[in-house]
């Protein structure tokens, strides 16, 4: 635990302590009385980022040095401690802590022994000042939990006659009320304050001397006056100008290029983290709205009433974030204002404000249209609109949020009668996508299609950016849009080509897949007239989903890749359908080839990220999802899906949305997680009702493994009738329908509900897949998996687990395990024994619950009665799962959940996941607590 910014650093730039001669000279004071014998208290106060931890930083390196002996704690907001955690931390950590820790942390962690532990802290202390005068330093008082409160000023008063200093420090403001008893106690036993207040002139130009390396010419120092006198923002800002906007010649800093523009502050990013999300949604509105607002003005912009906010703001109060002015709120501080400001994505920043009657605002910036006439441009100016759109084409390859701005922005400056209006619409809807305004881009298509009178050339244009926003969301409209364009009389050849192509992809992907072929052998003509390698790529992708569907996958996995790097090589915003890549990854996983797949959704969720394609992110994770299913990393499959689902919803027919219920479904059965089964059941019946039949398939399987789940073979062979009774041609393309693993699970129900030409049907094609595709060891092992259940008989079974150890799949390698195991115990009870075992290693290492109490019950009829312990487990930590495990160890070794992000490389989302989940099997309710967990199981300390 530690008390702030070491005093040798300040914002990561090595820094001497400014600015506070006389506070420090005060406490050298205080610890020469120390020497002398004498006791007492000292309370430092001030706000937010004056440098509270800093100074009592230097304090206890003042007193180290003239060898005095010190205990440091501090209260963290992030942290969830124990009673005690913040005090205990500080007097038993570190070098030389109390004696006796045992003894000291069993008393604070048994209940109803407050008065013990008091009563042998103070024991302790005594015996430690014996030896030399002691400074306790805790800083962060307001956060400080009431058991810590009570034994800061109990021991302070009943110690006072002893040679301790207590040095605390607490933010000004508001502050909870048991911490405003505390200090009113301290203050009553002649506690010591010191205020600290904005440093001044001299202060700041010092510092910004120290972090910039030379004197700063005094453009320099008009920018670090912005700071006010408030060392952390300070040093912040000076870090972004020597970065980026100071030049040093002879000595001297300047800037290189003018006042810089207004940037996101680590400290602000903390401070706001530490906010409700209430709390912290009404700051950002509050930034992005500029001046002193009224809470009516909040009210209105968030969408509710001024009673809801109360608690809001009076949270953003209390954080010192905002103050009162008159009736209005405003930011403590401007710089603080125009980082949150400047973190708050740009088309939400925007739209805000138009919603507002607010002007754009802000600097202009790499995010915001720029430009000598950006700002007095008007309706009507084909210049500056054509000089949007330039930058807009150049930005959307990488930053299609700011592109989206631009293109909008000079959908606004043509009006609504240019004839160069729809090319903009139509240029302007896959930005919009791309960045999660899905329904924004519907709109203004629609929009324009519905005015008329547009050419036939420009209505081809907006169908094709139609077609292509549909895509992902509902095949039938993709191929009513490209159809629609494709029968315009006197389109360029090109255009045409393209929406033949989107036209091939909508109806493969809604399984009319003899029509693709038509479809797409036209499409092809009209690409290679005109030597469009954009809707080449579109149309390799129906190739293999044409291959795919007629079950040679390698083939289809061939024409897969080819489709991913002409698409990568075109870059994606280019692309007629942006899931080529995904159609790799998905088509990877159902060949078998795991790792491959999940190499190319990793890369995939990290560029669309950077990028800020909120949609195809989303498109990414779910894939992510189901691969990782596959491979039995349930943990990491539900992370995912939780971290897809704090996203914006997209449409209730979309690709994410579908796979994402299949599989949090899938998860909760095998987990044994019936209520999560049956709320996404619930969902399952609205998607079988649903026009599209690829949902509808996926809403059919669910229902089918649920009712499996809950013990009715024959409900569940019913609602599968559609999938198994459908005509070959109707069924869709997409590869993450029914996976070849699910055959043996196809066969399982049939014969539970007594159909056994279902079950048949189901091994049959499971063979004809194999046999076409033999290089695929993983469809070999599927189909003699499949066959030796309709069988019951032992030598497919085997030979499928033989054939599934060459194949990452982890729960239809379980699967085929203990089948092997159940039908040798039909004969040999003790020969399935080690089949059993394997398989419960297996489904325990994936964390499948569910199936580890069936294998379990196996093994006990196998006459197996002493629990087993599943090779490959961590035996430190038997209630977590692998992924866990590596989440847990690295935050108990201090990282934090996005560095420990980093190092797994995992959304900060998924680890936050797996932390919490964590901490609920562990029933710990703080980090302190785990690391303290941590140390004792893995290194018995």
């Amino acid at each position: 635990m530690t008390t702030g910014t070491p005093p040798e650093e300040l914002g990561g730039v090595p820094t001497p302590l400014r600015g506070r001669d006389a506070e420090l000279a005060f406490i050298e004071e205080r610890l020469d009385a120390l020497d002398r014998g004498a006791g007492g208290i000292v309370r430092v106060e001030g706000t937010a980022g004056i440098g509270r931890s800093r100074l009592l930083a230097e304090a206890a390196a003042v007193a180290r040095r003239r060898g005095t002996r010190v205990f440091e704690g501090a209260a963290d907001p992030d942290e969830k401690f124990g009673p005690l955690g913040p005090f205990l931390d500080g007097v038993l950590a570190g070098q030389g802590p109390l004696s006796g820790t045992v003894r000291l942390r069993d008393l604070a962690t048994t209940p109803g022994q407050q008065f013990w532990l008091l009563q042998e802290l103070a024991d302790r202390l005594r015996e430690t000042v014996r030896d030399g005068p002691l400074l306790v330093v805790l800083d962060d008082l307001q956060w400080c939990d009431d058991l810590t409160l009570l034994t800061f000023h109990t021991l302070a008063a009943g110690l006072s006659s002893h040679p301790i200093l207590w040095l605390v420090a607490v933010r000004g403001g508001s502050v909870p009320s048991g911490v405003r008893t505390t200090l009113d106690r301290i203050r009553q036993a002649g506690a010591h304050e010191l205020a600290l207040g904005a440093l001044e002139d001299r202060a700041t130009a010092q510092i910004t001397e120290d972090v910039l390396g030379a004197f700063p010419d005094p453009g320099v120092l008009r920018v670090a006056r912005r700071a006010q006198g408030v060392p952390q923002l300070l040093v912040e800002l000076l870090g972004s100008l020597r970065d980026e906007a100071v030049t040093i010649e002879n000595g001297t800093a300047r800037l290189s290029a003018g006042p810089p523009a207004p940037r996101v502050l680590p400290s602000v990013v903390r401070r706001l983290d530490q906010l409700s999300d209430e709390a912290r949604e009404l700051v950002r509105t509050a930034a992005v709205a500029g001046g002193p607002v009224t809470v009516a003005l909040l009210a209105e912009l968030l969408g509710r009433s001024p009673v809801a906010l109360i608690a809001a703001v009076q949270e953003s109060l209390d954080a010192d974030l905002l103050a009162e002015s008159g009736d209005r709120l405003a930011f403590r501080h401007d710089l603080i204002r125009e980082a949150v400001d400047a973190g708050v994505p740009l088309p939400l920043r925007q739209a805000l404000r138009r919603r507002a009657g607010l002007p754009p605002g802000g600097a202009a910036s790499s995010a915001e249209p720029s430009g000598p006439s950006a700002a007095t441009a008007h309706a009507g100016d084909t210049a500056e609109a054509d000089r949007l759109r330039t930058e807009a084409a150049d930005l959307a390859a990488t930053a299609p949020g700011p592109a989206a701005e631009r293109s909008l922005r000079a959908l606004q400056l043509a009006g609504a009668d240019a004839p160069e209006r729809p090319r903009i619409i139509a240029e302007t809807i896959p930005l919009l996508w791309q960045t999660g305004r899905a329904a924004q881009a519907r709109e203004l298509g629609a929009s324009a299609l519905a005015a008329g009178g547009l050419g036939p050339d420009d209505e081809a244009l907006v169908r094709l950016a139609l077609a292509r926003l549909a895509v992902p969301f509902d095949f039938s409209e993709a191929v009513r849009q490209a159809r629609a364009g494709a029968a315009l009389p006197g389109i360029p050849e090109a255009l045409r080509g393209r929406l033949l192509a989107m036209l091939a992809v909508g109806l493969s992907m809604s399984g009319e897949h003899a029509a693709a072929e038509r479809v797409a052998a036209e499409a092809w003509e009209a690409a290679a007239a005109a030597g469009d390698r954009t809707a080449e790529a579109t149309l390799t992708t129906v190739r293999s989903a044409v291959s795919f569907h007629r079950m040679d996958l390698t083939e289809a996995f061939r024409q897969a890749e080819r489709s991913a790097a002409l698409a990568d090589a075109l870059g994606v915003s280019t692309s007629l359908w942006v899931p080529e890549a995904l159609w790799h990854a998905l088509l990877s996983n159902t060949t078998g080839r795991t790792a491959e797949a999940l190499a190319v959704a990793e890369e995939g969720i990290r560029i669309t990220g950077e990028q800020g394609r909120t949609a195809a992110t989303r498109m990414w994770l779910m894939t992510r999802s189901r691969i990782l299913l596959e491979a039995g990393r349930l943990a990491d499959a539900r992370a995912d899906c939780e971290a897809a689902s704090a996203a914006d919803d997209p449409g209730p027919g979309n690709l994410a949305d579908v796979t994402l219920r299949y599989v949090m479904l899938r998860v909760a059965l095998h987990t044994g997680d019936r209520r999560t089964a049956q709320a996404y059941a619930a969902q399952a019946r609205r998607m079988r009702s649903d026009g599209a039949p690829v949902v509808r398939h996926f809403g059919s399987w669910m229902l089918a493994l649920t009712a499996d789940f809950e013990g009715r073979p024959a409900d569940a062979m019913a609602e599968l009738d559609e999938v198994m009774t459908s005509p070959a041609e109707d069924r869709p393309a997409y590869a993450g329908l029914i996976d070849p693993a699910d055959a043996p699970v196809l066969v399982r129900l049939a014969l539970r509900a007594g159909a056994l030409e279902r079950a048949a049907q189901a091994v049959a094609q499971a063979e004809r897949r194999a046999a076409l595709n033999p290089d695929l060891t993983f469809l070999a092992a599927t189909a003699a998996h499949a066959r030796g259940l309709l069988d019951n008989d032992l030598a497919p079974l085997v030979r499928a687990v033989r054939l599934y150890e060459h194949c990452p799949r982890v729960l239809a390698r379980a699967s085929a395990l203990e089948d092997a195991g159940r039908r040798l115990a039909a004969t040999r009870r003790s020969d399935a024994v080690p089949y059993y075992e394997t398989s419960l290693a297996l489904y325990s290492r994936a964390g499948a619950e569910r199936d580890v109490a069936r294998v379990r019950r196996r093994l006990r009829a196998a006459g197996v009665r002493k629990r087993p312990s599943p090779a490959g487990l961590d035996g430190a930590w038997p209630e977590l799962t692998a992924a866990e495990v590596r989440v847990v160890r690295l935050v108990a070794r201090g990282l934090t959940n996005q560095q420990a992000a980093e190092e797994l490389s995992l959304s900060r989302h998924t680890v936050a996941s797996h932390l919490r989940r964590a901490f609920t099997k562990l029933d710990v309710t703080s980090r302190p607590e785990l690391t303290r967990l941590a140390g004792h199981r893995d290194h018995g300390e």
